[in-house]
């Protein structure tokens, strides 16, 4: 078997076999295919694009790409969950723990931001001494042990996709929906995932802006998990505006102690009890609405009566991370500029560019424009006011934490046009738009 014929099969809209995707992907992987035959697949790919048989295919061909985590023997179900990226979203901070609480156990791995998303990784990063790195076997000894663990994605788990990401990136493939659901998928099912809830997020601050667009990769990705044997439910979440009202690594940490403590944003805490809700509905095989309902409410319980936050503890002592930062938010890493913005007229919130306030956070130094970039995570935004809010000329909109002076007035620029006023009043953003999968 040739690479360039299945180049060529591909660009001629043929549907490969499950052989074909397997060489591929094998000898790419070892390096027996080059890069730029890669490339001229993913752009074949990305203009013929795949059957549901060949994006599975695909799909478990990049979780056999390298090491298969397998965490049947630590815990008796491994549930995880994934967030398709957006402004604002710490509620991996949250759930994790307030899943761990309602007795499920959860082990995760997750990634760095770039752009305007937020990672994961360098939001716990901003807790002196967490160790986002453990070896495989610590990962393992930390889910068994405490219940709970949150680290950084293994290079040796799906690495067929981390290197055909690169080229994706400088190849205008990356809105192939087939590569980005493959990719997704691969990663979760590579870290033993046996149940996945997946956070797709839509709107101007997430990487699919119409709903159309996120029902196909929601589905897309869901077929490929249940075609595996996974249970996967996706909901489709809002990004129009920010989720919350913190943007910025330390500045989320502290916003999600608060939500940890029962308190918070009201979108935050809707939104983390709904993921949670599912998350324990799948690991515990039911599907049924009274489930559902049941599960929301020992969230809500277990949100609101500490357990989730002393979880929390347990995590970030279990990693090494300084736990009197997480007790006294107060603690973590604060910026040497503070500084608040206030509206220029008077009535109501009709609009708040998520994608503009993220990029301000980055302009602040809260996140990558490049990989190799080092973040600041003192920096970032605070949101006062959200779509559907009543609002007076001089009342804050937004407070701009900086340790540098003209990135500070380079995302002040960026935010004079963020909001739209309506002299109207305008209905809130819904938190969901849809649920696709295991009702």
């Amino acid at each position: 078997m040739r690479a360039v014929d299945v180049i060529a099969r591909k660009r001629d809209g043929a549907e490969l076999s499950t052989e074909e995707i397997n060489f591929f992907i094998k000898s790419f992987t070892e390096g027996t295919t080059p890069d730029y035959q890669a490339a001229a697949w993913l752009m074949a790919v990305y203009l013929r694009g795949m059957s549901r048989r060949e994006t599975i295919d695909l799909t478990m061909a990049m979780v056999h790409s390298g090491e298969v985590l397998n965490l049947s023997d630590v815990l008796p179900v491994s549930v995880d969950k994934h967030s398709s990226g957006g402004v604002g979203d710490k509620t991996s901070l949250i759930v994790l723990p307030l899943v761990a609480a309602c007795g499920v156990p959860v082990a995760k791995m997750s990634g760095r931001g770039l752009g305007f998303s937020g990672g994961t990784l360098d939001k716990l990063e901003a807790i002196k001494g967490y160790r986002v790195a453990l070896t495989q076997d610590e990962f393992r000894e930390h889910a068994r042990k405490y219940g709970i663990v949150l680290a950084g994605q293994s290079a040796r788990l799906a690495p067929a996709d981390g290197r055909l990401y690169a080229l994706r990136d400088v190849t205008a493939t990356v809105s192939s929906l087939p590569l980005i659901a493959s990719s997704i998928m691969s990663k979760k099912i590579a870290a033993g995932a046996d149940a996945i809830v997946l956070d797709v997020k839509v709107g101007l601050g997430a990487f699919m802006t119409h709903i159309d667009e996120a029902k196909q990769l929601a589905r897309l990705m869901v077929d490929i998990g249940e075609g595996v044997g996974r249970r996967v439910v996706a909901l489709l979440s809002d990004m129009n505006q920010p989720l919350g009202c913190a943007v910025g690594n330390a500045l989320e940490v502290a916003e999600a102690v608060e939500c940890l403590h029962g308190q918070g944003p009201a979108d935050l805490r809707e939104h983390c009890l709904a993921v949670a809700a599912h998350m324990l509905r799948l690991a515990r095989k039911d599907n049924s609405e009274y489930a559902m309902a049941e599960c929301m409410a020992e969230a809500a319980k277990n949100l609101d009566n500490g357990q989730a936050f002393e979880k929390f503890r347990v995590l970030v002592q279990a990693q090494g991370g300084d736990v009197s930062m997480v007790d006294d938010p107060a603690r973590l890493p604060k910026a040497n500029i503070i500084e608040t913005l206030t509206a220029t007229q008077s009535g109501y919130v009709a609009q708040l560019n998520a994608l503009q306030v993220g990029m301000a956070s980055v302009d602040l130094g809260a996140g990558r424009e490049r990989k190799e970039d080092n973040i600041d995570h003192a920096v970032g935004v605070v949101v006062h006011k959200k779509v559907g809010d009543a609002i007076t000329v001089g009342e804050p909109t937004f407070t701009l934490h900086a340790n540098d002076r003209a990135r500070l007035e380079q995302a002040r620029r960026r935010l004079d046009n963020t909001i739209v006023y309506s002299a109207h009043p305008t209905a809130p953003l819904p938190t969901f738009y849809d649920i696709i999968g295991a009702q």
